[in-house]
């Protein structure tokens, strides 16, 4: 299942790559996010808590960072497995260019997700719900802590 969005975020782009490489910026974004921590500067484990529909679990696994291209964009890659819930992959590509308006960025994503398990049993199109609203959820708290932290930043000059 494929799904796209985009959000155009009040702060430089330069400030906004920052934030996408910076570990405890990607873990206050992620919804249900209970852990995450560097293991390396292109990959960090997480343990998440997701529900879809009637299957509510905790998952553990890995997220990867590559194609780096600063401050233009980068792939990222995860994966969890959420013992007998089954276990979900996603790959998102997310590209950020010069906003049209307020010297802001344009972040857009392109993301695939797959499961495996019960997950893969409950029905495709709530699945593909779920994730396209947690993709969304994750994009919508990065621009309210990007844009927060340009303000700041722009109110101590």
């Amino acid at each position: 299942m494929e799904f796209t969005g985009s959000q155009t975020i009040a702060a430089a782009r330069e400030q906004v790559w920052r934030g996408l490489n910076d570990a405890a910026v990607l873990q206050a974004c992620v919804p249900g996010c209970e852990a995450f921590t560097a293991e390396s500067d292109d990959e960090f484990k997480a343990v998440v808590v997701a529900a879809v529909g009637p299957v509510k679990a905790r998952f553990k696994g890995t997220l990867s960072l590559s194609e780096r291209d600063a401050p233009n964009g980068y792939k990222i890659a995860g994966q969890g497995e959420g013992g007998i819930a089954g276990f979900g992959k996603m790959t998102a590509t997310v590209t950020l260019a010069d906003a049209e308006e307020d010297g802001g960025t344009l972040l857009t994503y392109v993301a695939e997700a797959q499961v495996g398990g019960k997950l893969a049993q409950i029905g495709s199109r709530l699945v593909t719900s779920v994730a396209n609203k947690l993709a969304a959820e994750f994009f919508k708290r990065f621009n309210a802590t990007m844009s927060a932290t340009a303000e700041e930043a722009g109110a101590a000059k």
